[in-house]
């Protein structure tokens, strides 16, 4: 039978209609993504539609297995490519390679030139659905954080550095495709080898893979057009963050006494959208640490994180602002994850701590919540490593090991961690990757570059930063004694598990030292998840380490802190070598001097009297035999610093009296061990000044 031509026609359009995507719910596009964003309550229900979020990334491909340690923490994590293409006269450097349907997520990347030379800036290139031409193409820094497609929050470099380059640079716009996303790197600079001819790319790219069938409309730059009022609505919304309701509240704040509890009930089904907490102590620091929520939903207990590091302070207290955190200058700290339950709700503050703290404010505002078969449990775990010890003689890398931050049996979504870290050594804390299993993997879909790569940052920077996506509003103890506090806060990016995610973070550094290293983790759980992270009191009750009270010695004069008045040959400096444990990790360093070369020294006392002096002082191969005097009064014998390896002791000089003010005390080189290197060389950690009777 022959079909008349309007038919045909008719049917001609109808199958183009069909494989159009429409802009219906059905179908993922910019536009609903950039909705899901900031949709709080969506991310409360399991994905629908359903998707894996994978990462592609610059990591060593020669750590291939946990069973090869030689290889398993592997640090050359640069301009590493799945492969390299050539187009049109030039190379392409292959970073990610995904079929879809999908998204692009999160793009992160640093770099550092080529030596002698400025970045060469390469170009990204983003190519959708097989097509031949990119659909974004551009200098990486353009693309990614320089405004080429849309503005702060969702691109943009954090902790800057006078080096533009050397910052971490996020690109959260969404890019959906249909079919395939291939994204390549070019550039006109040799990519970097072993001895570093070239330049080094280090980059993340989060991407989600959707379920077959799933509708998407792919990204095309006239789309920043089309959705130019959801992409500044969306910019808006992040910078700002609100409860999603706030209908009814109930309250808990009042005195807590060492050892109390207060606890507030709510019942549902209901969910909670903000939580606002604000305690006042004589030591606010360690509160922060030894008060602790706990919640419960629907009987299960979820919830049990110090309070601090729940809001991603750790315990020092300083005002941010991301999309789930927010603490102000008044005090108040609050989160707007939304937590619903069907039954009820149980939350409870411990003082753990040895004081009484007045929760000066505390609230949960709630809302209705329409409970069904997706909706999910909102967790929380915390623990520490105490005083670990990093690194060993064998090497950084036979010295690394991988941290357990959760292990998660269940159905649920992974949201994102803080990391509180107090640094023992004057060097980065954070050189290892995160390594990420979903669903029983062998190998982690997710393998990172560095600790400060997975924050959001680079280069180890201490700088204050925070945007909706990952902050550090605390950062001294990047490369100093001190705390560090890390947080990672997942949108898009989120990681939605079947059956199991198991989270692990390298504890990589190139120091020998002790360290406190204390994750906790946010994730929704469908009911009945079974957590590896049990409730830990006595570490959360433990004194909270600070910079001006740990790591040196009590009532110690430092000896790099000490007036030089006059040196009559060598060399004298300040060596910083915490591996040594000296006090504060360092030592006054006269070396090279000459048998008969003297050092002469200023310190003060506060009131004068007769002190026995005791001065800490090191010994090596090539140290020499030394005479001190105090106030122009020798000590009771030359000195013999000569020692096979390197180490320190402390000597009594003896006992001498001081005057109130200046005093000071000479060193004079007057021989060396005859099995010894003659350098002559000397080295004060410290001195110590003991009252001698009245």
């Amino acid at each position: 039978m022959r079909i008349p031509s309007f038919v045909v026609g008719l049917q001609i359009l109808f199958v183009l209609y069909s494989a159009m995507p429409a802009k219906g719910a059905d179908v993922v596009t910019l536009g609903t993504l950039l909705d899901e964003m900031v949709n709080r309550d969506q991310l409360a229900r399991f994905p629908q539609p359903a998707y894996t979020c994978r990462q592609a990334s610059s990591h060593d491909r020669t750590a291939t297995s946990p069973d090869k340690k030689e290889t398993w923490f592997a640090n050359r994590d640069w301009s590493q490519f799945i492969r390299t293409e050539e187009k049109d006269g030039r190379k392409e450097y292959v970073m990610m390679d995904a079929d879809g349907p999908g998204a692009v997520v999160r793009i992160w990347g640093t770099w550092r030139g080529p030596r002698g030379k400025e970045f060469s800036n390469g170009t990204l290139r983003v190519y959708l659905d097989g097509q031949p031409q990119p659909v974004i193409e551009g200098t990486i820094a353009d693309v990614v954080d320089r405004g080429a497609l849309t503005g702060p929050p969702l691109s943009e470099g954090v902790s800057p550095l006078t080096n533009y380059d050397r910052r971490g640079h996020n690109l959260y716009l969404p890019i959906p495709y249909g079919k395939h996303c291939k994204i390549t790197y070019s550039t006109s600079a040799p990519v970097d080898s072993a001895d570093h001819p070239g330049e080094a790319l280090y980059y993340q790219i989060n991407y989600r893979t959707y379920d077959p069938g799933t509708r998407v409309q792919s990204f095309s730059m006239a789309q920043l057009k089309e959705y130019h009022d959801a992409i500044d609505r969306t910019q808006r919304l992040l910078l700002e963050p609100e409860a999603p309701y706030d209908s009814r509240s109930e309250a808990f704040d009042g005195k807590l006494e060492s050892g109390g509890s207060r606890s507030v009930s709510i019942e549902g089904p209901a969910a909670i959208g903000a939580l606002t907490i604000s305690l006042e102590a004589e030591d606010r620091e360690q509160a922060l640490r030894s008060t602790v929520l706990e919640m419960s939903f629907d009987g299960e207990r979820t919830v049990w994180c110090p309070v601090g590091d729940f809001f991603g302070l750790g315990y020092e207290f300083e005002p941010y602002k991301s999309w789930y955190t927010e603490v102000s200058a008044d005090g108040a700290m609050t989160c707007y994850w939304v937590m619903p339950f069907q039954k009820s709700c149980r939350l409870t503050l411990h003082n753990l701590g040895g004081k009484s703290v007045n929760v000066a404010l505390g609230e949960a505002k709630y809302g209705d919540w329409k409970w069904d078969d997706r909706s999910m449990h909102f967790h929380t775990t915390w623990r520490q490593l105490t005083d670990v010890k990093t690194h060993t003689n064998e090497g950084a890398i036979a010295g690394a090991f991988d941290v357990n931050f959760v292990t998660v049996q269940g159905r649920g979504v992974y949201v994102g961690d803080t990391l509180t870290v107090f640094n023992g050594h004057k060097g980065w804390w954070g050189e290892g990757d995160e390594k990420i299993y979903i669903d029983g993997e062998t190998f982690p879909s997710h393998f990172g570059t560095g600790s400060e790569d997975y924050y959001g940052y680079a280069w180890s920077n201490p700088n204050k930063f925070a945007t909706p996506f990952h902050a550090q509003p605390y950062g001294r103890g990047a490369n100093q004694i001190d705390m560090a506090v890390n947080s990672r806060y997942r949108l898009l990016d989120a990681i939605p598990f079947a059956k199991s995610i198991q989270f692990d973070m390298e504890l990589w550094r190139h120091h020998t030292t002790t360290m406190n290293y204390a994750p906790a983790t946010f994730f929704y759980a469908i009911s009945g998840a079974a957590v590896n992270v049990e409730p830990d009191p006595e570490t959360a009750k433990l004194p909270v380490k600070r910079a001006d009270e740990d790591y040196h010695v009590a009532g110690a004069i430092e000896g790099e802190a000490l007036k030089i008045v006059e040196k009559s040959g060598g060399i004298m400096e300040v060596q910083d070598i915490p591996d040594y444990h000296w006090s504060r990790d360092s030592q006054l360093w006269w070396r090279d001097a000459d048998v008969g070369d003297k050092l002469t020294l200023e310190f003060n006392v506060e009131k004068a009297g007769r002190y026995k002096v005791i001065a800490n002082l090191t010994k090596a191969r090539d140290y020499g035999i030394v005479q001190v005097s105090v106030n122009g009064r020798k000590s009771k014998q030359a000195i013999d610093r000569f020692n096979t390896s390197v180490a320190h002791d402390a000597i009594d000089l003896g006992s001498f009296e001081l005057k109130k003010g200046a005093n000071r005390l000479t060193v004079e080189i007057v021989g060396s061990n005859e099995k010894a290197i003659n350098r002559h060389m000397f080295g004060l950690d410290y001195l110590k000044l003991e009252p001698v009777g009245s």
